[in-house]
């Protein structure tokens, strides 16, 4: 079963006659699979990629060496990326990326501890990006990412 916001968020994307793809790193495709346990799934979910290791968002979603490197794999600027760069791979009228640290080994700082979360959306051209820093352990951390996901998109269409 979906959690309660995506169910809620996809009845709203379905009912605007919108689709939706996803880039996911840290959440690893969990976000996408959520859409596919609604009953919208068929009319609104077009698919996803799941870009776990730096490499992958390199040669599968062609974001530049330099990008990764100057921002670090988890950052705005290459979640950022995945969305502008999966429209081309995903047409749909949304494209979701999603990168973060869900635990310790990446590139967590001071400023950037585990917890730390990133979600870019074009949704129609337009890039929407907001940075979260969630408690938890790592299945915890990304369920407020789904969770906030889902808000995002509500709260854009409302």
């Amino acid at each position: 079963m979906a959690e309660k916001r995506i169910e809620t968020c996809s009845n709203v994307l379905a009912q605007h006659g919108l689709t939706i793809a996803f880039a996911e790193s840290a959440t690893a495709g969990w976000l996408c699979s959520e859409f596919a346990l609604t009953p919208e799934s068929g009319s609104v979910l077009k698919g996803g990629i799941v870009c776990y290791d730096a490499s992958l968002k390199e040669s599968l979603l062609g974001i530049s060496h330099d990008i990764i490197q100057q921002f670090t794999p988890e950052s705005q600027e290459v979640t950022d990326q995945l969305a502008l760069k999966l429209k081309a791979l995903i047409p749909s009228d949304i494209q979701v990326g999603v990168t973060g640290l869900t635990t310790a080994g990446g590139s967590e700082t001071d400023e950037k501890p585990v917890g730390t979360m990133f979600v870019s959306m074009l949704i129609k051209d337009q890039l929407i990006s907001k940075r979260f820093t969630f408690s938890g352990n790592c299945e915890e951390i990304i369920h407020h990412t789904i969770n906030a996901a889902a808000d995002m998109l509500i709260e854009h269409f409302e």
